[in-house]
């Protein structure tokens, strides 16, 4: 897979994102911010992070821009890092993908880049400009950035918060690991460390596999926990399992932690649990495409202040300064792990309750997710654009679903069927991978979905391949 850039940044092989190639993306990207004077850089656990990341700052430094190199650190923390600077940065990191691959995810001064920043950089790279001469930039180190990051939610919730809970980390490589134990030790829970890895795991907190989530359910069931709890590579996506051993899905997560924080507007992928709208406890829900430029963007046009977004993984933006009567949770544009899983651990500790009732306390619509890997992205396209124009093509491969009673087209394709049920079909657009969602008012029923669904589209490309 030749390197690509959209939504997600740069990414492909590790081997194929060469020094050069990074930092003429990094000098891509800081052409287009002409009062820059600092690049902030942090990066993953991944083999190939260190090389990249020097790359990224020689990229800075050619342009005679100085950098900070805030080291390995979750990508939500260096972000706040870069916020408080006022500065851009650049994160490396391949997210949930496999460990030979990795990345560049790019932020303003002010957040996420957008779809017009993914547009402009893009064009820079493409323009082919000249290596600069010899202008040199200073480099610094931050150590300090991650503790910033830490301290925002011990403030916030107070060192009392998770008092009497005992908690399950399962540290894996993501590069949050250790802060997560010290954000919840620091609220005052007993953390219980597992699954430390020195080699690179690729956790898609939207799809996790068989071994992981049995790993992770022999672990609760042979200790009294009050949840396991992780996120992905780089600390963006969290990943929480109930005291009975379910995982929460993302957007769960989302749901109860926008009632957490107070927010009014909720702004959501396609893709995210229709339970947001059947909850009828926010002002108004906005749907959007799938990915964080398209939150983000539909945030900053919400007339609610109060505004909050999600997606389906489970990463969550706080668009305003949450307040709990004791302190300030500034806002944070960015897709965060740490806040959807400390909010609701924290609402069910002062309930006295557990997350599997919270959960309960729901309106029951279930979600579940699945990928096929492998298939490239052009036929993933052309499938779901033959699917899309042929309704007869629909039926047949739909008709052990039953009769369909609407399209959404937003994003891939969305099947709404008659019986309640919703089968949603998008190829990646990163990576060689088919996604499905479902949902329906059952968890069997929406898994069952997805594994058919998958197994339809994998023999339809073994057919046509």
């Amino acid at each position: 897979m030749a390197p690509k850039f959209g939504t997600s940044g740069l990414r492909g092989l590790a081997n194929e994102l060469t020094d050069e190639l990074c930092a003429s993306y990094v000098r891509a990207f800081l052409k287009g911010l002409p009062d820059c004077q600092t690049l902030l850089v942090g990066r993953d656990l991944r083999n190939s992070s260190v090389r990249i990341s020097d790359a990224v700052i020689s990229g800075a430094h050619s342009l005679g821009i100085d950098t900070v190199d805030c080291g390995e650190l979750p990508t939500p923390a260096l972000a706040l890092a870069a916020l408080a600077r006022k500065a851009p940065c650049v994160m490396v990191t391949g997210s949930h993908i496999p460990a030979d691959r990795n990345g560049l995810k790019f932020y303003t001064e002010t957040g996420e880049i957008t779809k017009d920043d993914e547009t402009a950089i893009a064009a820079a790279f493409a323009a082919g400009e000249p290596r600069p001469g010899n202008a040199k930039g200073h480099g610094d180190t931050d150590p300090a950035a991650l503790q910033s990051y830490v301290n925002r939610y011990i403030d916030f919730f107070g060192p009392l918060a998770l008092q009497g809970m005992k908690i399950g980390n399962f540290q894996h490589s993501s590069v949050a690991r250790d802060c997560l134990s010290t954000i919840l030790e620091g609220l005052g829970a007993t953390v219980v460390p597992f699954g430390r890895s020195d080699v690179f795991i690729p956790v898609d907190t939207e799809a996790v596999g068989a071994d992981i989530k049995n790993d992770v359910s022999g672990f609760l069931k042979n200790n009294t926990l009050d949840a396991v709890v992780s996120t992905d590579g780089d600390g963006d996506r969290p990943m929480v399992i109930d005291e009975a051993g379910n995982f929460i899905p993302g957007d769960i997560l989302g749901v109860l932690t926008a009632i957490s924080v107070g927010a009014k507007t909720v702004v959501t992928p396609v893709s995210s649990n229709t339970m947001v709208e059947r909850l009828g406890v926010f002002d108004q829900v906005i749907r959007t495409k799938i990915g964080s430029p398209f939150v983000i963007a539909a945030m900053a046009g919400a007339d609610n202040q109060n505004t909050v977004g999600f997606e389906a993984n489970g990463g969550f933006l706080l668009g305003f300064d949450a307040q709990n009567g004791t302190g300030r949770l500034p806002c944070l544009m960015t897709r965060d792990s740490l806040l959807p899983i400390i909010a609701p651990l924290v609402t069910a500790a002062y309930r006295r309750s557990t997350l599997s009732a919270l959960v309960a306390d729901l309106p029951q619509r279930h979600t579940a997710g699945d990928r096929l890997q492998g298939i490239a992205t052009e036929a993933s396209n052309t499938f779901v654009r033959q699917l899309t124009e042929d309704r007869a093509m629909r039926a047949k491969f739909f008709a052990g679903v039953g009769p369909e009673a609407s399209l959404d087209l937003t994003d891939g394709l969305r099947v709404c069927f008659s019986n309640g049920d919703i089968v949603h079909l998008r190829p990646s657009g990163n990576a060689p991978e088919f996604r499905c969602y479902a949902e329906s008012a059952s968890s069997a029923t929406a898994a069952k979905l997805v594994e058919t669904t998958l197994a339809n589209v994998r023999a339809y490309q073994e057919r046509t391949a």
